[in-house]
């Protein structure tokens, strides 16, 4: 009975916060016009051109469809005749790394050192922190906001997240998603008067 409540405390508290994915951050830039309206209906270019934003073609449909729910939801309309709003999306994705030097065990006062403290003294040459190196992707995904009737970018959003798991990047990328959209719908939802 013990062992049951302890995996159910595993499932329900401990459990979202081991699944939980990275950070997500939006930048604002490529503003060329300032919002003057409250936009009420736009167009994917990527949908009606069939440009593909993401390698992936199972990814790039799954985010087409996303940016479309997030716009419809909100109110917007989608008029692929006469738009208010072109919108068009692309990803990038960069490959790096990252270091992580532990040093914790370098300097045991206990165990083996309180019987041979030559064993790992820094003095004697014998320091050697484990170095650990991490890769990960830096996922991006990019909204162009253009006003057709000015042709110009109200503004290009940047979403980006970080990609340590490959089966984890479709989650990931539709939460960017997510949060480009909503960064967009403040803007639309507050125009300067």
């Amino acid at each position: 009975m013990h062992r049951l409540n302890i995996s159910r405390f595993f499932i329900f508290f401990l459990f979202p916060f081991c699944t939980a994915c990275s950070t997500v951050e939006v930048f604002v830039e490529n503003k060329e016009i300032p919002f003057q309206k409250t936009y009420t209906s736009f167009v994917l270019v990527n949908k009606e051109l069939g440009i593909q934003g993401f390698a992936d073609s199972d990814l790039d449909k799954q985010v087409q469809l996303e940016l479309e729910a997030q716009l419809v939801a909100a109110g917007l309309v989608y008029d692929p005749k006469q738009p208010d709003l072109v919108i068009r999306y692309h990803s990038n994705e960069d490959l790096r790394q990252r270091e992580s030097v532990n040093t914790m065990n370098s300097y045991p006062f206990w165990g083996m050192r309180m019987y041979n403290p030559w064993l790992f003294n820094p003095m004697m040459g014998n320091y050697r922190p484990q170095v650990t190196t991490t890769k990960y992707a830096l996922l991006q995904v990019i909204l162009d906001v253009i006003d057709p009737e000015q042709d110009k970018y109200l503004m290009t959003l940047t979403g980006v997240a970080e990609v340590s798991q490959p089966k984890s990047k479709p989650k990931i990328t539709l939460k960017v998603v997510e949060k480009t959209a909503n960064t967009f719908l403040q803007y639309n939802s507050t125009p300067i008067k």
